[in-house]
């Protein structure tokens, strides 16, 4: 059952499992909730190196399974083909995009709202539309300083259980993976990007915080867009 990894001390199983045993952790809990949700357990697919390590999982415990894309108009062109790439070879794969009128500089000016509108709208309409019990995400608790309280098993929206299945996992392992199964990843990595967003609001950076070049300069610095931060689902008569 998934609710048994839902208080697990996952600082401890960082250190303790090996690289083989995360692997097998991963793909537990993908098939328990496949088992549990069958096709309102949908991934979400950001074009990063741990989502696709995600997808990858997913489709070894099903092909059946679903996922959604979040793209912006101001993605990069690599990661617009890469995307494309991916949504051809995985016709279950939904792109969201919000075309919505906004500022130029709204991204510099209240990079909250720009995110809010772009990436955080777009997946709250998603979730909505795929009907949506069980989510899946790359996140991990080892990218960066604002990731390090999630669990594997959530329910931060009444209603909408979140998955963070390689939330154990370290950046090296991610890599590992990806090499030993030679998964495509996004060709921006190959230019040194750690982590990936839009392109007015992402930077090669240096450290170990995978995430320092996210919005440097703002208030968002290595931060969050927001769709693990806000409310996705709202409950019965409120409007988010």
């Amino acid at each position: 059952m998934l609710k048994n990894y839902a208080q697990t001390n996952v600082k401890e199983l960082v250190e303790e499992l090996n690289f083989a045993e995360k692997v097998d952790r991963s793909l537990t809990l993908i098939e328990e909730a496949w088992k549990e949700y069958g096709r309102r357990l949908v991934v979400a697919n950001s074009l990063g190196k741990d989502s696709v390590v995600v997808w990858h999982l997913a489709k070894q415990v099903s092909p059946d399974i679903p996922g959604f894309i979040v793209t912006t108009r101001y993605k990069p062109k690599e990661t617009i083909q890469f995307m494309n790439e991916q949504a051809a070879k995985y016709p279950e794969l939904k792109i969201y995009k919000n075309d919505v009128q906004i500022p130029d500089n709204l991204y510099k000016t209240h990079p909250d709202r720009c995110c809010d509108l772009l990436k955080v709208d777009p997946t709250r309409r998603a979730i909505e539309e795929m009907d949506v019990a069980c989510w899946v995400t790359g996140l991990r608790c080892t990218e960066g300083r604002t990731r390090t309280d999630f669990q594997e098993v959530e329910e931060r929206d009444e209603g909408l259980i979140k998955l963070n299945p390689v939330l154990i996992w370290y950046e090296r392992e991610i890599w590992q993976y990806l090499a030993l199964y030679q998964v495509p990843v996004n060709p921006l990595y190959a230019k040194g990007y750690r982590s990936l967003g839009c392109a007015p609001c992402t930077q090669i950076a240096q450290g170990a915080d995978e995430r320092a070049g996210r919005w440097i300069g703002t208030s968002k610095c290595g931060g969050e867009c927001g769709i693990h931060t806000r409310p996705l689902r709202a409950p019965a008569g409120v409007k988010v």
